[in-house]
């Protein structure tokens, strides 16, 4: 009987065994299970996306735009953000005392110089004025009878009836009165000067603001708002300010004719187009810049006065240069550099911006005019790289002709050039604003 339950024992055994193994082996065929439907779809994500970048694995050339290089006449601008002032700004305020019976302008209404814009109750002064002109014609009595008895007194005196010394003193009294005459007329002139003031008119041409004081008032002479506040806006200037950096420029090209200062509006166009009017004669050390002061029209009322403004100011033409869309010049640890199309394949041209703003910069050396130059399509190209040039809006074919000079417009190369630091290949986003390009100047990643 022990025998037997040896033998029972060790085949139970052998079974808990064997099941334990079964167990572990399914757990395993798990496991694996798992990691292969995992894996496997990245696995073909994975070859789609080389597919992809390999052209699907044909070897086929790879689809850009281009555009030719070309010539044209570019004008270079300074950037700066100014304030619009009144070309004249007058408070009006009264020089005599007295109570305000009339009001004669609308707020906001344009008045010519000399018109009248308030009256001040005239009694008082015209009174002073009468009494004036009253004592004049008293003293010039006085003088008339003084001069018939200095005739007298110098007959006696030639006959020896009266001493020289009476006609003398007679003598005196004729000039002490013609002095007093001429003071009375001078009180006459200043007491009308004062009733002309309680007639107050416009001292120069301009816009009436808000009025600071109402009909029926007593105004004074030291009344700090005055009655109303007239600017000129027509012309109107504009202050603002570049970096020391420019002075020399700025001066240089005013000392040969007069610079033309554009008023830009909400969509970056001109609004109105100004004079240069002065350079400031000292830079500001605190800001290291200088001040400058344009003088625009304003017929249309666009500047206004405490409005901020953007200006440009044209200092110099760029004849023909070479341009090319600003997309095209890409940016490596070597400086910029573009892609030229050299039939079926492509070229790396070192280049030398000297000029750049968000749409077309301007070549120095490295390309010229007629090249055809990538726009799009940069991620898979390198040097020698087989392309297709595409047709498309930034195509080639549709591009203007070396030599040729389209008209300009209000994206023209800006001396506060505007670069794109650090252009990715297929990358749209804006660049940034700098001073100036150069083949050095940027750095970033090219490709």
């Amino acid at each position: 009987m022990s025998d037997n339950r040896r033998l029972i024992d060790i085949s139970l055994g052998k079974i808990s065994n064997n099941r334990r193994a079964l167990a572990v082996a399914v757990a395993a065929l798990i496991i694996f299970g798992a990691a292969a439907l995992i894996l496997m779809p990245q696995q073909r994500v994975q070859e789609q996306v080389r597919g992809s970048r390999g052209g699907g694995g044909t070897g086929g050339p790879i689809p850009v735009l281009a555009e030719k290089a070309r010539l044209a006449d570019v004008p270079v601008y300074l950037d700066g953000v100014g304030t619009a002032k009144a070309l004249n700004t007058v408070t009006v305020r009264p020089q005599v005392e007295g109570k305000l019976i009339s009001i004669n302008f609308k707020e906001g209404q344009d008045v010519p110089k000399g018109y009248v814009l308030a009256r001040i109750d005239p009694t008082t002064y015209q009174a002073q004025l009468d009494q004036a002109i009253a004592k004049k014609a008293q003293d010039e009595a006085q003088l008339g009878n003084a001069k018939l008895d200095l005739e007298r007194y110098q007959r006696l005196a030639a006959s020896n009836s009266i001493t020289k010394q009476q006609a003398d003193t007679q003598q005196a009294m004729v000039t002490q009165l013609q002095a007093q005459v001429q003071a009375d007329q001078a009180a006459i002139d200043n007491a009308r000067a004062v009733l002309s003031y309680t007639t107050i008119t416009a001292p120069i041409s301009g816009r009436t603001g808000i009025r600071q004081v109402d009909e029926g008032n007593i105004v004074h002479t030291t009344d700090t708002n005055g009655i109303v506040v007239l600017t000129q806006i027509k012309p109107i200037s504009v202050l603002f300010n570049l970096p020391q950096q420019d002075v020399a420029r700025v001066n240089l090209a005013f000392a040969q004719h007069p610079l033309r200062v554009d008023a830009l509006g909400s969509n970056n166009q001109p609004t109105d187009e100004g004079v240069l009017q002065v350079v400031d004669n000292q830079v500001d050390p605190t800001t290291g810049t200088v001040k400058l002061k344009a003088e625009f029209p304003n017929s249309g009322l666009q500047l206004w006065p405490g409005q901020f403004v953007n200006v440009r100011m044209l200092i110099d033409t760029l004849k023909q240069v070479v341009v090319v869309p600003t997309a095209a010049v890409q940016r490596g640890p070597n400086g910029p550099f573009v892609f030229v199309v050299d039939g079926d394949h492509v070229t790396i041209h070192p280049v030398t911006v000297s000029q750049q703003n968000d749409t077309q910069a301007v070549i120095a050396s490295g390309v010229q005019a007629g090249n055809d130059v990538v726009t799009t399509g940069f991620a898979q190209l390198a040097e020698g790289t087989r392309v297709r040039v595409s047709a498309g809006q930034n195509g080639g074919a549709g591009a203007p002709s070396a030599g040729e000079v389209p008209a300009q417009d209000p994206a023209a190369i800006s001396g506060a050039d505007r670069g794109r630091a650090g252009n990715r290949p297929n990358d749209t986003g804006r660049g940034t604003r700098q001073r100036r390009s150069s083949a050095g100047a940027a750095s970033g990643s090219g490709q």
